[in-house]
């Protein structure tokens, strides 16, 4: 898996005004071909009366789903725009449709190209980019007199936790970054003195600084 990469939040949309034209940019998070392909459908069934739905979606960790649409505008000036917004903010997994409501005055190639552009950027503040960061599962299980120091440590580093389980013996779910996952299992090691049971578990996306 990829260790960090650049999507949105969440779905978004904004509407912008040129030249009478509406323009409305629409922004979906997705995971796949298909969760792309329906996000489409939906805003072409919400927008059945517009002059076009124009889109453009990156997926995957080496961008290898590309496509893009100019659904009835002059080729390369609706599709390829909002395609190009999506590489040049590096984001991936994003689904991103440009819908416009035609307002009487032609805006030409590059008027049109210009527009959609702007739609693509919009539609990604509506949906906030973020950055994802990969980390580990690291389980640490110790005896309760080891807890008030490793806690200490954990807390000086600000490395990430999870949920603490209590039982007999107390075990810490710790979320350090994945690459550096051996250093800390070797760190945990030292510090513990041998004396914790050190065990890994999934990989997990975080957003990054929160």
């Amino acid at each position: 898996m990829i260790e960090r990469y650049r999507t949105v939040r969440k779905s978004g949309e904004k509407e912008i005004v040129i030249k009478k034209s509406r323009f409305i940019g629409h922004i979906m998070p997705v995971e796949s071909e298909e969760d792309a392909n329906a996000f489409i459908e939906d805003i072409r069934k919400k927008h059945w009366n517009a002059t076009h739905n124009c889109f453009a979606y990156m997926i995957g960790e080496r961008d290898e789903i590309q496509k893009q649409s100019d659904d009835g505008e002059p080729s390369g000036t609706a599709g390829k725009p909002i395609l190009e917004v999506i590489r040049n903010q590096g984001l991936k997994n994003v689904a991103v449709v440009v819908t416009r409501y035609f307002g009487g005055i032609m805006l030409g190639a590059g008027g049109l190209i210009r527009a959609y552009t702007d739609g693509a950027v919009v539609a990604i503040e509506a949906g906030e980019a973020i950055t994802r960061v990969l980390h580990r599962q690291i389980f640490v299980e110790l005896d309760y007199t080891w807890l008030g120091k490793v806690e200490n440590e954990l807390r000086s580093r600000e490395v990430r936790m999870g949920e603490t389980r209590f039982t007999d013996k107390v075990t810490l779910e710790c979320l350090p970054l994945d690459a550096e996952k051996e250093a800390f299992v070797s760190w945990m090691v030292d510090l513990t003195q041998g004396q914790s049971l050190i065990t890994e578990g999934e990989q997990l996306y975080f957003i990054e600084g929160e």
